[in-house]
This record gives structure tokens, sequence and C-alpha cells, in this order.
């Protein structure tokens, strides 16, 4: 009798870490192009690890031209939009000091609440 070879098993895939800055946030752009840009966030993607940050990181998109602008009118050309940012690139702004810090966590009573980690005052 021949033995079958044994074929490894692929690793689950891993769950990308939980992301402190959430939709609304008030960030500094600490690398990169638009390092020392604020902004709001616009939208996160926790499973990419990605922002959209307000007025960060443009670009200029080409879009098709259609005729569903005002009574068929041409609409396409060069927008100019947000692209994409990892979150390793952007840090909070602590709301009293106005200064990038650092995000941590703190049980209140029932809840977890997020916290600077510079002034210890909430986000």
């Amino acid at each position: 009798m021949t033995r079958k070879a044994s074929v490894p098993k692929k690793p689950a895939a891993a769950k990308p870490p939980g992301m402190k800055i959430k939709k609304g946030d008030h960030v500094i752009v600490i690398a990169g192009r638009d390092n020392g840009r604020e902004g709001t966030v616009i939208a996160a993607f926790p499973d990419k690890q990605k922002l959209l940050v307000q007025g960060v990181n443009m670009i200029k998109k080409q879009t098709k031209v259609d005729y569903s602008g005002r009574r068929g009118a041409k609409e396409g050309g060069i927008m100019h939009t947000e692209a994409m940012i990892h979150i390793s690139n952007v840090q909070l702004i602590d709301p009293d000091t106005k200064k990038p810090a650092r995000a941590g966590y703190k049980r209140d009573e029932d809840k977890k609440v997020r916290i600077s980690r510079a002034s210890g005052k909430e986000f």
C-alpha cells in the first residue's frame, strides 16, 4: 500500500486588530506626502486598516462623460477626491491641547471609553 502525501492546511486568515480611530474623529497626518495636515475622518475601513480623511491625500480621478446632468448636460472629466490613507499614518488630536495624542481605553461603570493617553481626557 502506498501512503498519500499529506497536504499542509492553510492557516486561518488573521483578523486585523481593532481601530481606535472612528468616523467623525479629528486627526492629523504624521507621515507621508500630507504630513502635518488635519482633517475629519469621513469613513473608516477596519478590515483594510484604512481611512478616508477630508482634504487629505487628494487625487485626480478621470470620470467618463455621461449625459445624466441637468437637462441632459454632459458631466465628466477630471474630479478631485480623497484617497484612502493607512491608519498608521494618522493620529488623533487631543481636544484640550490640540496636539497629536495616542488613544487608550478606560472602563467607566459598564462601558468602555476612549481617552487621550497624554491628558487622560475623553475623546
